[in-house]
């Protein structure tokens, strides 16, 4: 901590208070209230997602009205998952907090909320939560234990340029994440157009302008014929996974032997698939020795791995030479100029493994045999390589989209704790991110 710098504990400057579950017999809803409920799987990546908010019902507020957040608030995990943290954002209000996560009110205005959610954050912050924790069967933060934290702060400017320097960063990761959502959504929107509810076949049947280019109009038939998995579009027809390319099935070199771990061949497994369409890092490397002792496990760029045991219908796309383990299923398309067709329709398969319908109950274990014959919908090549050609500056710029928001999120945890202990003065970290185009 540098010199000039203040030393309190929590409880010396803020007010810390518990959130509350809902009473006993009511439920969450999907339906939208004007009064959100913040679960602990909504803390994400230091922030709240809004994505998959329930909402307490507008009868029950009124007997938990007192455990309300406001924008700005700093909240805090404090069972199960300690020490997840986030600032309540703008966009909501007089939202509740669950029981299983604390608010911490600010009332010195020497202090900024940001500054603080991003001391917490850092190893220094984690470090004092963990301190702080009470319990081993069913470790605890205590409000108590909240007040104890110790945090160190500068004056009031330099807390609020560190935070705005962390704040910048963060705020073009999150906008990248936005992007790709709407960019997958646009691919995947055209997808389920052309290959699920067949728009441009049903117009050429009823005799309407499909709305596309009329090379891509012509690629379609105009009549439906029927198959076993119902009417599809005539001369496009049934096939297996194992039709879309070459199925792998992952494997894990013996680890007895240390020398088969390195950092040469990215070898991915179900945490590295989470919320991804790309894998551009994973957690463990093969060496070349290890990768070799498996040749015919490797996988090339543009392949599609889907997770069939243990977290199943997770799907990502390679972006080098890997491996996996055994308990993803891959495919290598045919093609390269089918690749994200191919993802799409084992995109699909794996919502419907994750929502356990449609047959996903029979999906929740697959072995390489029974995914290599799971039926999919194979259309002709001209009409698969036109979708290719369309979506792919989606993907391109999404891929360039998710390799930024990694190098960004290096910076920020590098530069995070060496500015929280003052090791890093603000002006020094302004020319990092200044040389990152931020």
């Amino acid at each position: 901590m540098a010199s000039d710098w203040t030393l309190k504990k929590i409880g010396e400057f803020a007010e810390v208070k518990g959130g509350k579950r809902l009473p006993k017999g009511k439920r969450l809803s999907e339906k939208k209230t004007t009064h959100p409920y913040i679960r602990v799987v909504d803390f994400t990546e230091g922030r709240i997602s809004l994505s998959n908010l329930l909402y307490v019902p507008e009868e029950v507020f009124p007997n938990i009205k007192r455990y309300i957040v406001e924008s700005g608030d700093v909240v805090i995990s404090i069972v199960g998952t300690i020490g997840l943290i986030a600032t309540i954002p703008s966009e909501l209000h007089a939202a509740n907090l669950t029981e299983n996560a604390a608010k911490i009110l600010i009332e010195d205005t020497t202090v900024d909320s940001q500054y603080l959610s991003y001391y917490l954050k850092s190893s220094i912050g984690q470090h004092e939560i963990q301190r702080n924790t009470v319990g081993s069967t069913q470790p605890k933060l205590p409000l108590y234990g909240i007040k104890n934290i110790e945090v160190s702060y500068p004056r009031l400017p330099e807390q609020r340029a560190i935070a705005h320097i962390l704040g910048s960063l963060d705020d073009k990761i999150e906008l990248n994440r936005r992007m790709n959502q709407t960019l997958e959504a646009t691919a995947r929107a055209t997808f389920k157009s052309w290959f699920v509810d067949f728009v441009p076949v049903r117009a050429k049947a009823e005799g309407r302008p499909t709305g596309l280019p009329d090379d891509i109009a012509a690629l379609f038939p105009d009549s439906f014929e029927g198959s076993e998995i119902g009417e599809i579009p005539k001369g496009w027809r049934v096939g297996v996974v194992s039709d879309l390319g070459n199925v792998i099935c992952g494997k894990t070199p013996p680890t007895k032997d240390p020398e088969n771990y390195g950092e040469d061949i990215p070898f991915i497994t179900i945490p590295d698939m989470h919320g991804k369409v790309f894998v551009t890092q994973t957690g463990k490397y093969l060496s070349t020795k290890g990768a070799n002792t498996q040749r015919n496990k490797y996988l090339p760029a543009k392949t599609i791995c889907v997770s069939c045991i243990a977290t199943p219908g997770l799907v990502v796309m390679t972006t080098k030479r890997s491996q996996t383990n055994q308990q993803i299923n891959s495919v290598i398309p045919k093609s390269k100029r089918s690749s994200y067709y191919c993802y799409q329709v084992l995109n699909r398969l794996g919502d419907q493994i994750r929502a356990g319908g449609s047959g996903g109950s029979v999906l929740l274990n697959l072995n390489k045999t029974l995914f290599s014959n799971i039926k999919v919908l194979i259309p002709d090549s001209e009409t698969i390589e036109s979708y290719q050609q369309i979506v792919e500056p989606f993907f391109e710029r999404l891929l360039q989209n998710q390799r930024e928001s990694v190098f960004l999120s290096s910076l920020r945890d590098t530069l995070l704790p060496k500015l929280i202990s003052g090791e890093l003065r603000v002006p020094d970290a302004e020319k990092f991110v200044e040389e990152a185009g931020v």
